[in-house]
C-alpha cells in the first residue's frame, strides 16, 4: 500500500501551507501575499503526458492549437498515435522529433493506474526512461496528475528565481542546491512548489520581471 501522502483537494494544500509557515518565517511572508493555494491537480494517463511533449519549447498558445487540431482528428490516445501517420500528425502541428516522442510514449505501454501505487522516485524512473520525458516533466506529472505531496521540480526557472527573491539570494540556485533547500521542505515539497510559483507571479507583478 502507498505510504506517501497524496494532495486530494484544497484542504491538503492548506494543511501544507500552513507547515511551511510555520517552519520557515519567508513561506509566512509569502503565504500572505499569496493568499490561497491552487490545487492545480489534473487527469493522470497517457494524454496528460502527450500534452507534456505537445508543450515543448513552444508557447502556450501554440501547444494549444496543436492539441485543439490532434483533440479534433481524435489522436489523443495510444493507439491512434500508432497507427496515424506521420503526414496525419505533421498535420496537426507536431515536428519530427515530437512524433517520434509520442510514438515512444505509445509504445512504453505504460500502467498508469500501476503509477498511482508505487513511490514516487519509481513514477519517475519509469517516465524518464521514454525518450523525450525529462525529469521536470516527470516531476511535475508526480505532483498534480499524481498529487503527490512530497515532489519538487528543482530544475525549474521560475522555481528558482522565485528561491532567490524569497530567499534573498544572490545569484539563481541551480537545481542542485535547490534540491537540496528543498529537503527541508519535506513532507511539504509540492505545496512548497505551488507557494514559490504563486509568490513568483506576485514578485513579477511587483518588480516588472519578465
Amino acid at each position: 500500500m502507498l505510504r506517501e501522502r497524496i494532495i486530494l483537494g484544497p484542504d491538503c494544500v492548506a494543511e501544507g501551507a500552513a507547515w511551511l509557515a510555520a517552519q520557515e518565517p519567508r513561506f509566512a511572508h509569502a503565504l500572505e501575499l499569496t493568499g490561497t493555494l491552487p490545487l492545480r491537480l489534473r487527469r493522470d494517463g497517457f494524454e496528460a503526458l502527450l500534452s507534456a511533449i505537445v508543450s515543448q519549447q513552444v508557447s502556450v498558445a501554440a501547444a494549444a492549437a496543436i492539441w485543439t487540431r490532434l483533440k479534433a482528428a481524435r489522436l489523443t490516445g495510444p493507439r491512434k498515435i500508432l497507427g496515424a501517420s506521420e503526414e496525419e500528425l505533421r498535420g496537426c502541428g507536431l515536428s519530427r522529433q515530437k512524433i517520434r516522442y509520442a510514438r515512444e510514449l505509445a509504445a512504453a505501454r505504460i500502467r498508469y493506474g500501476d503509477l498511482r501505487e508505487v513511490p514516487a522516485e519509481e513514477v519517475i524512473a519509469t517516465l524518464v526512461a521514454v525518450p523525450g520525458i525529462g525529469r521536470w516533466t516527470a516531476e511535475i506529472y508526480a505532483m498534480f496528475s499524481l498529487g503527490r505531496a512530497d515532489v519538487f521540480a528543482p530544475g525549474d526557472l521560475a522555481l528558482q528565481e522565485a528561491a532567490r527573491l524569497l530567499f534573498d539570494l544572490e545569484a539563481r540556485p541551480g537545481e542542485r542546491v535547490l534540491r537540496d533547500m528543498a529537503a527541508g521542505w519535506s513532507p511539504w515539497r509540492a505545496v512548497a512548489a505551488r507557494l514559490l510559483w504563486a509568490y513568483y507571479r506576485v514578485a513579477k507583478d511587483r518588480e516588472g520581471i519578465r
